[in-house]
């Protein structure tokens, strides 16, 4: 393989795949990305084995071939590089040349690389870039990091029935829920798919380059379409929360809030309270909630703010990061938050109702 490439075009690339190449791992290969030159069809590809993707590149061929370059060490070679940058595969060796440096980088043999994956049936789906979007930002805060039932640690795609489609992710503590109608997308038997928090962190950086997202369900994958570029990702085996059951129907308390100024207020007061779960108190009473949070060895601290509340006094404790989360999400100005008791789910969403899709987050409250 010889190649030329132009630095901008390579260092863009390989910057997306960084967090989906294996930094350490039993498979050396994993820590390396393929690289495709063929007229007509040039490309480089990285996996963890969980996660794909493929990426089309533009370069100048003087001679095809493919080989797995190391990932990160390529990649902090070409961030230090001035000009065009020229490859060449010599035996295992990686050539490297721009202008008067010169690298000399070793390789695997193309053939280590893992298959790509065949997603066979599938079941495709047309979104948008920004509907999309808005379904993973809304929900991916609420999964969990490390839990041990896997399956929360992850997002729940939800295809409900005929044009509701539904986002979940929850951790058990708190869960955030997005809403929407899928207009036009034809006949879509209910189906439920769990993708990974890691995954979808990594689907965003290809997403917003993209106009149209084809989401395409196989049987164990799912692919991700956007232009040219390809992404694909292994479902979570095992069966979701009924996140439904856990929303409240009955919240008899109810406060709208600014959300600007509520975040605020949480941000400052548990500024005490970090190292204990950032644990802030609310009182609510008439048209005012009060803020506080405190600390034996550190001291107090207490905010007010004027809200729109009339119903009977409650003082409840609350996680303040969990809180502030589920509060950033709200798309307008005001939040409209209800409670039952002190040890009850509280639900939280828009204080104005947008139309085009709906947020919802319940958070569980902390025992004061």
């Amino acid at each position: 393989m010889h190649v030329k490439v132009k630095k901008e075009t390579i260092q863009e690339k390989l910057s997306k795949i960084q967090n989906i190449v294996e930094k350490k791992g039993i498979m050396p290969v994993l820590n390396h990305f393929l690289m495709e030159a063929e007229e007509n069809s040039s490309y480089i590809l990285a996996t963890d084995l969980e996660t794909a993707v493929k990426q089309p590149i533009e370069i100048e061929i003087f001679s095809p071939g493919k080989i797995c370059i190391p990932a990160r060490k390529f990649y902090e070679i070409v961030k230090e590089l001035d000009d065009a940058i020229e490859l060449k595969v010599m035996e295992n060796w990686l050539l490297i040349q721009s202008g008067r440096t010169n690298f000399r980088l070793a390789t695997l043999s193309a053939d280590e690389f893992p298959v790509w994956p065949q997603i066979g049936q599938s079941t495709k789906i047309s979104l948008s870039r920004d509907f999309l979007l808005t379904a993973i930002d809304k929900t991916l805060y609420a999964a969990g990091e490390a839990d041990a039932r896997y399956v929360l640690n992850g997002l729940l795609f939800h295809f409900k029935n005929l044009n509701d489609f539904r986002v979940v992710g929850t951790d058990g503590h708190r869960l955030a829920l997005f809403k929407a109608s899928l207009e036009g997308i034809g006949s879509v038997e209910e189906k439920k798919v769990i993708l990974s928090k890691k995954s979808l962190a990594e689907l965003r950086k290809f997403i917003v380059d993209s106009e149209e997202v084809v989401f395409e369900i196989g049987k164990t994958h799912v692919m991700f379409k956007m232009d040219s570029i390809v992404f694909l990702t292994r479902m979570i085996e095992g069966n979701y929360p009924d996140y439904e059951v856990v929303i409240p129907k009955h919240n008899d308390k109810v406060a709208i809030v600014d959300k600007k100024s509520m975040i605020s207020s949480l941000k400052r007061v548990s500024v005490i309270s970090k190292e204990r779960q950032n644990a802030v108190k609310m009182d609510f009473s008439e048209d005012l909630v009060i803020i506080s949070s405190s600390d034996p060895e550190l001291g107090e601290a207490k905010d007010e703010l004027t809200i729109d509340y009339q119903s009977t006094p409650i003082q409840i404790g609350f996680n303040a990061r969990y809180l502030i989360e589920a509060l950033s999400e709200i798309s307008s100005d005001r939040a409209k938050i209800t409670m039952s008791e002190t040890d009850k789910a509280v639900y939280i969403t828009d204080g104005e109702e947008k139309g085009l899709y709906k947020y919802e987050s319940i958070v569980m409250p902390l025992r004061l």
